[in-house]
């Protein structure tokens, strides 16, 4: 029995973003509401506990956290993106985890208030590419010639730095070869086009430019050079 399904939405939300792409990639109609998280409707908290987007609601059922919306839709629906050998999967399931915790070192960065902050939270970003660079191969997705669930999880982090990559301070990309050719390929899939509005990259920097961060400066003194 197919299901009706609604996402519940940010406009600017990465795990939001790595939803969007599996349910594109599986082909799979679904509506999407966008919220405001700064102003969350009470119908919102009521179906999420921890007030956060994205929300998968199926029928009258709301389940929340992106890797859980992500994992249900594997176990439902058509176009697996998992690997069948469960050691693969299993790998993949734990490059997953890691492409949060870069999330979380992303915004870490955005928010430094200082120049120290921001460069002690670059240097541990870079140490994280580092780390991914040499447990990629060269190949391009993250298994071989297939998309995967890795590949939807790591689409939002690289999509950042589309719009980071003419600040000059922010140099992660020339050694790591391997890299920046995944990220190209991800740039490329329509699944991951499609999955942010064409105003997302204007959004996005009129979000970091208001975090008054060290990097909103910088940010600023580019667009006044």
């Amino acid at each position: 029995m197919s299901h009706a399904l609604t996402l519940i939405s940010h406009h600017l939300c990465p795990y939001v973003q790595r939803a969007i792409i599996a349910l594109t990639e599986k082909n799979i109609i679904f509506e999407r509401i966008d919220i405001d998280l700064t102003k969350k409707p009470n119908w919102f908290l009521q179906m999420s506990p921890l007030g956060k987007t994205p929300i998968l609601k199926i029928n009258e059922v709301s389940i929340f956290e992106s890797v859980v919306i992500l994992e249900y839709l594997e176990e439902t629906q058509p176009n697996p993106l998992h690997p069948t050998a469960p050691l693969e999967r299993a790998n993949n399931r734990s490059w997953i985890e890691f492409s949060s915790v870069l999330l979380n070192n992303i915004a870490a960065l955005y928010s430094a208030p200082n120049k120290t902050e921001f460069e002690e939270k670059l240097k541990k970003l870079n140490t994280n590419f580092n780390h991914l660079e040499k447990n990629l191969s060269n190949t391009p997705y993250f298994n071989g010639e297939n998309f995967s669930l890795v590949d939807a999880c790591f689409a939002p982090v690289f999509r950042y730095f589309n719009n980071l990559d003419d600040v000059k301070e922010i140099a992660l990309w020339e050694d790591k070869p391997r890299t920046r050719k995944w990220r190209k390929e991800l740039k490329k899939q329509p699944s991951v086009d499609v999955a942010v509005s064409k105003s997302y990259p204007v959004n996005l920097q009129q979000f970091l430019k208001n975090k008054k961060s060290y990097l909103s400066q910088l940010i600023i003194s580019q667009e006044l050079a």
